[in-house]
């Protein structure tokens, strides 16, 4: 670790101010001549350029050397026009197109002298950003190109960016409600071919090559610069059009390789932290280094600026700094501050810089306008990230005696509890009682992590931290820094986890759960994130990492929305329900605290009332019931008349019912929704 230190206090006194003044303009183009610069060591021997007619294949035309112009930074003018042409950089480490290439050939060897304003689509000047007055009114959408489409019968564009174009398309996502599709990497990665797209190789994208330019896999013709990056953008503006903001899901923390990275071909080693692998893939990138740090700044200032991109999702932010995270912040800010900025708070291994100064959940509240998702409504409601066989509040109930247990488990220290002692110093006849007594305890656990998220991850008074699961401090300033979900494309989908976590269970048993998870999601104040598929009872055949599976296993099957149309009625109908009433959607910590009451419930049962016309909602007070119990619950709720819009797998905000009273009875593993 001393080591690491003392190279990174030498590499950071090495970089000249003439270096850190370089924006990654690699290449600056007129049609007279082309200025190619490249931040690379100052003692290196020799940097070279060298001019392609082709993408891929055939002989440099024409090799230069790059003169220094700083300690570490290179430069060299080429006469004439290039448009057209191909490049790389070489430092003796192998060709690359630099590390900020802006257009490539395919598979990304090489980089492209391109117009970039020739990729513009029709209208591209008069595109706006759908308006965001809250990052609560956000509804997230996570999508990975090929998930989406590739089995959609009648696409014109299956897989592809396109796809996100045709008729069908907009108005699957427009009638379900969401306003901001997260695609999944949708640079240039590494693990899929471009030149042998008829393979159908499948992966996520969570292995960056070319930073700054959209995947070729997902354009029509990725040996044609142009052609990708006029995809992107014309899919960019479909989405707009239709009121879809698009948020794109960025991987700094890591690249595909140390060896063959651009990183290390252009600055050995200056980019990572050496040795250490937070990322979990076997290299971690040096956010804190000043480069590195500008190079994170300037990519996401490229991509909002010349893709109109409206949103981030920082891949394992955990292995971020705090510092670097926050000048990000800023300088979004300075463009656009509606544009909205999460991540993963928690990183895959331990980093080379300690956790206080990363961008870990715990240190939310030192990130003002950045977002992280909460395990703990995640794994309150499904069970444990660590074992798929295990549930949570969904399938838990006091008859049960589990063995679920969360990395930082409470104990329940209060007043009235039961000292607790191991089976083997209790009678035999108390061994029964003691298992109901855990059983018990990881209920409560569950319920208080669920109200932990129903709050949005802040402090409020009838959260019982020492029972949260994760969590033993709010870790959200405002509920609109906490992400709201129950399953992504990583680990199982929420169909699958149903079914490994609960043995036996009936499609009218995992109907009646899945609809109940995604109630609490979208009744939550945080900001409500879905997986793609999920309106459609998806299912990936159990497999919990299917990041390189076949489209067998992680498409879409469109079917599904004729097979089970009450699912996407109910999550179109729940989608509307928080988009038309701002109590589900305060926005405000102060708010949430004045409005939102927990009600006394049965163990089974957690609810609250949003009372008082919270966020000058027209409905007076709206009460949300949400019971796990296999049987029917009675609620105390405060005397009143009440509309009755959510009951038994439908929502109606016209009205299902009317209810008169101080008792509300909810069905069996349902929520129950009414207002007066």
């Amino acid at each position: 670790m001393r080591k690491y230190f003392m190279a990174l206090l030498l590499m950071m006194t090495t970089v000249t101010t003439q270096a850190q003044d370089f924006s990654f303009d690699e290449v600056s183009y007129t049609p007279e001549s082309t200025t190619f610069k490249l931040f690379a060591p100052g003692d290196a021997k020799k940097v070279c350029l060298r001019l392609y007619q082709k993408g891929l294949e055939g002989k440099a035309r024409k090799t230069l050397n790059l003169t220094k112009v700083g300690d570490d930074l290179w430069s060299v003018t080429v006469k004439g026009d290039l448009m057209g042409k191909f490049y790389t950089f070489d430092i003796g480490k192998g060709e690359c197109p630099g590390v900020f290439a802006k257009a490539v050939g395919v598979n990304g060897r090489r980089g492209a002298i391109i117009d970039l304003k020739k990729t513009d689509p029709v209208g591209w000047v008069g595109d706006r950003r759908p308006v965001t007055k809250s990052p609560a009114d956000l509804v997230v959408y996570e999508m990975h190109h090929r998930d989406f489409s590739i089995a959609r019968e009648g696409a014109k564009y299956p897989g592809k960016f396109l796809a996100l174009t045709e008729p069908w398309a907009i108005d699957h996502l427009k009638t379900l409600g969401v306003n901001a599709v997260h695609i999944l990497p949708s640079y240039d990665y590494g693990s899929v071919d471009e030149t042998r797209l008829s393979d159908n190789k499948y992966n996520w994208g969570y292995d960056p090559v070319n930073y700054n330019v959209p995947e070729g896999g997902y354009s029509t013709d990725p040996y044609q610069p142009e052609v990708r990056i006029r995809e992107f953008k014309t899919m960019v503006k479909a989405l707009h059009d239709a009121g879809i903001r698009v948020i794109l899901d960025v991987v700094y923390n890591h690249t595909y390789d140390i060896e063959h990275s651009n990183f290390q071909r252009t600055y050995p080693d200056y980019y990572y932290r050496v040795g250490s692998n937070g990322s979990g893939c076997g290299n971690e990138t040096a956010s804190e280094r000043p480069m590195m740090r500008k190079f994170m700044i300037e990519s996401v200032k490229y991509w909002i600026n010349e893709y109109h991109i409206d949103g981030l999702r920082f891949d394992l932010m955990g292995c971020h700094d705090i510092e670097t995270m926050n000048l990000i912040r800023k300088a979004v800010d300075e463009i656009d501050p509606t544009i909205f900025i999460y991540g993963e708070g928690w990183s895959a291994g331990a980093c080379a810089l300690p956790n206080e100064e990363l961008g870990m959940k715990a240190n939310i509240p030192q990130m003002p306008g950045i977002a992280a998702f909460s395990d703990e409504i995640r794994d309150a409601l499904r069970g444990p990230f660590s074992d798929d066989t295990k549930t949570g509040w969904l399938g838990l109930t006091t008859t049960q005696t589990t063995q679920t247990t969360f990395s930082a488990e409470s104990t329940d220290d209060s007043p009235s509890s039961e000292k607790e002692f191991s089976p083997c110093e209790r009678p035999e006849v108390e061994r029964s009682k003691l298992s109901e007594l855990s059983s018990k305890k990881e209920l409560l656990s569950l319920k208080e992590s669920l109200k932990f998220g129903i709050a949005g991850a802040i402090a409020h008074p009838q959260v019982d931290m020492t029972k949260v699961n994760y969590s033993k401090e709010p870790w959200a300033v405002e509920p609109t820094q906490m992400m709201s979900y129950v399953s992504c494309h990583d680990d199982m989908c929420l169909v699958d986890r149903l079914k490994a976590s609960i043995p036996g269970i009936g499609e009218a048993e995992l109907i009646r759960l899945d609809l109940l998870a995604q109630t609490a999601v979208f009744t939550s104040q945080g900001v409500p994130f879905m997986l793609s598929g999920e309106e459609l009872l998806r299912t990936k055949l159990g497999v919990h990492n299917s990041f390189e599976s076949p489209d067998s296993i992680n498409h879409l099957d469109w079917t599904n929305k004729t097979k089970y149309p009450q699912v996407f009625a109910y999550y179109k109908n729940l989608i509307a329900l928080r988009q038309h009433h701002l109590a589900f959607r305060l926005g405000s910590a102060d708010l949430v605290r004045k409005h939102l009451e927990f009600l006394k419930t049965p163990e089974q049962v957690v609810a609250y009332r949003l009372k008082n016309y919270a966020g000058r909602d027209d409905w007076r007070n709206i009460i949300v019931i949400l019971n796990a119990g296999k049987t029917d619950m009675e609620v105390d709720i405060p005397e009143g008349n009440y509309t009755v819009v959510c009951c038994d797998g439908v929502i109606n905000e016209n009205g299902l019912d009317t209810l008169k009273g101080s008792k509300a009875i909810v069905d069996a593993q349902t929520a129950l929704i009414l207002h007066d």
